[in-house]
């Protein structure tokens, strides 16, 4: 009894202060999202690489288009002129390019990256090409479908010097709902619930914003040069350099998609690999905070059921930790799903189904979780929109081969 009644507490405190920060962050989007931005209008070039057609390419590209913002370049970026989305990108420029507020609208071809990947390395030739008179680089990926107010919002928070980097987070929209396109929602809605206004930010490349004195000053572009992760080096760099990472409630985007069980494993893996490569710490901290909420619900459950018929009179007891698990898990499944229908209104209708799978299956989405973290424990190999790679360190990739089919 002794020994586990400290455990108690020590179990009941931690999942208190945990409900505690969750809501925090759940009051810090609801008090930001819906305030104006027009104070701050820098020079700013959104750079938007692009492989292959992602759900609604047109209308996620549209939505750059339609920025509600006077002082931005729009540039897209292709690897090769074979890319569908080229084709599609230099339409879509002929249709409504000249209705877009963006003083400069470019289609890129980057060619093949060797030493780094696609992604970065169709982002450092835009880069590499902009003006002196550019004060703030925004990325943005093909696959999100960002709001008017997007580029006003991302840029906004880059005012105070202390942010070194601004950004959003994905919340994936299922366009067909079936069991793994709505664990996908899920299980990605676990970590977008835990940004906010707290020193474990951590950037996200599909909306993300720095200025462009603080790119140069860390030296990123280096530091990308022969990486496979854009965001995660962002991050460490810049908390590095003692800043800041903001993130911006009303920059949180919606990413159509349709998952099947393989594609759903894939990506999941991917993005555990990468960071536990590039950012093993915070894979660390990850599987940690999964193992503590998965055992924390079921072993305390199994010991309180073997209480109950060992020693009655301290039931109370141990049934206790396992009850404030379950109802802390199930509160912050009901948190962070108020938050979205907050945040994204437009899309509540379309995600009621994901809703309810979060709200009513939350304890088996952790599990989910937590299986996707083990399984990224073993190998370095990934494939990423269609390309192989491997990663020997941060800073150093194989690409190995191509793909046809890409994935998410």
């Amino acid at each position: 009894m002794g020994w586990y009644y400290y455990l108690a507490l020590v179990l009941i405190l931690s999942q208190l202060l945990f409900i505690v920060q969750v809501y925090r962050n759940y009051r810090y989007a609801l008090s930001k999202y819906k305030r104006e931005r027009s104070g701050y209008r820098p020079r700013t070039a959104l750079i938007v690489p692009c492989k292959g057609l992602d759900s609604n390419f047109d209308r996620n590209i549209t939505s750059f288009f339609n920025q509600d913002y006077e002082n931005y370049l729009l540039w897209f970026v292709v690897g090769d002129e074979s890319d569908p989305a080229y084709e599609k990108l230099c339409n879509l420029k002929d249709q409504i390019g000249h209705s877009s507020k963006a003083c400069d609208v470019r289609i890129w071809v980057a060619g093949q990256g060797k030493s780094c990947s696609q992604k970065i390395h169709n982002l450092l030739y835009c880069c590499e090409r902009i003006s002196e008179d550019v004060e703030v680089l925004v990325f943005a990926d093909s696959d999100a479908c960002v709001g008017r107010n997007w580029l006003s919002h991302i840029v906004y928070p880059l005012r105070h010097p202390r942010n070194g980097v601004a950004s959003g987070y994905r919340w994936f929209v299922p366009q067909a709902n079936n069991l793994a396109s709505l664990a996908l929602s899920a299980v990605n809605a676990k970590v977008a619930q835990l940004l906010g206004n707290s020193p474990f930010n951590q950037a996200w490349g599909g909306s993300m914003a720095v200025r462009v004195d603080v790119f140069r000053r860390l030296g990123i572009d280096k530091i990308w040069s022969n990486a496979l992760s854009d965001d995660l080096l962002l991050t460490c760099s810049i908390k590095k350099a003692g800043l800041k990472v903001a993130f911006v409630p009303a920059c949180l985007v919606a990413t159509y998609h349709s998952s099947t069980w393989r594609e759903f494993f894939e990506f999941g893996r991917r993005q555990f690999v990468i960071t536990r490569v590039v950012a093993p710490k915070i894979w660390w901290v990850g599987l940690s905070a999964n193992l503590y909420s998965v055992f924390g619900l079921w072993a305390t459950a199994a010991l309180a059921v073997y209480a109950v018929t060992t020693e009655k009179n301290n039931a109370a007891l141990f049934a206790a930790v396992p009850i404030l698990f379950f109802a802390g898990q199930f509160v912050r499944a009901i948190l962070r799903q108020m938050m979205v229908s907050k945040l994204l209104s437009e899309q509540t209708a379309k995600m009621k189904p994901a809703m309810a799978a979060d709200i009513l299956l939350f304890w088996i989405w952790s599990l989910l979780l937590l299986s996707l973290i083990v399984s990224s424990a073993f190998g370095r190999t990934i494939c990423w929109r269609g390309i192989r790679y491997k990663l020997l360190s941060a800073t150093e990739t194989i690409r190995q081969t191509d793909r046809k089919k890409p994935k998410l």
